[in-house]
């Protein structure tokens, strides 16, 4: 499944909506020209079909070794159970934190240690909390051999962090190849694909927002 495919399917049903002329307020207060939510693909079937079949492509090139899929939680649980249907594979997924009751797992379904194990995520901008779950699943025992995602923002931050946890990712698009589709579909002008990449390279600098919405 090509990148540019990808792209297309994200815009078309808004999963990536990009407005640059009327930015979005992250929780961190960061202004961004983008807002994404990927749980939009499991609602069309088309496109829905595209990244699942498109994440066990990747899995079955990337990571030809691996025994289990583990989704994060929340967002990463359906698509690790449709990608490892589509593989015959097991799935499990792991939880921001331990229950408080019951067996108290982190990690649900059956992991055993030494197992290659494909982390499945819906976005990656940072990369915090899909670090967190690798790290939570090496201290089970397990062989983590990397990250599979539908779309990653090529963020500083979540790069540096990704090779400081010598951890490898794999997405079947990108936040580049999207703003590039978007101009050609008219989505955006083609003007604004630099701002995007100016937000995309230093979000916390607001001098890519135009003079007129920055005095608004």
């Amino acid at each position: 499944m090509s990148e540019r495919k990808i792209a297309k399917d994200l815009l078309s049903i808004k999963a990536v909506f990009f407005r640059p002329d009327e930015p979005f307020t992250w929780a961190s207060g960061i202004k961004s020209p983008v807002y994404c939510d990927n749980r939009l693909t499991l609602t069309s079937v088309p496109v829905r079909n595209d990244v699942e079949n498109g994440l066990a492509e990747l899995i079955r090139k990337e990571y030809p070794d691996a025994e289990v899929l583990m989704g994060t939680s929340t967002a990463g649980i359906a698509h690790a159970a449709i990608t490892g249907h589509l593989l015959g594979m097991p799935m499990g997924y792991v939880r921001g934190s331990s229950k408080d009751h019951g067996r108290k797992n982190q990690i649900e379904g059956q992991l055993l240690p030494g197992q290659k194990v494909v982390v499945v995520e819906d976005l990656i901008s940072t990369g915090g909390s899909v670090i967190e779950v690798v790290n939570v699943l090496r201290e089970a025992g397990a062989d983590v051999l990397g990250i599979v995602s539908i779309f990653t923002y090529g963020m500083e931050k979540g790069l540096k962090r990704l090779e400081e946890a010598n951890v490898r990712n794999i997405s079947l698009t990108n936040f580049d190849v999207i703003a590039e589709v978007a101009a050609e579909e008219g989505y955006i002008s083609k003007e604004d694909v630099q701002r995007l990449i100016a937000f995309r390279n230093n979000p916390s600098d607001e001098s890519w927002i135009k003079k007129e919405d920055k005095d608004a």
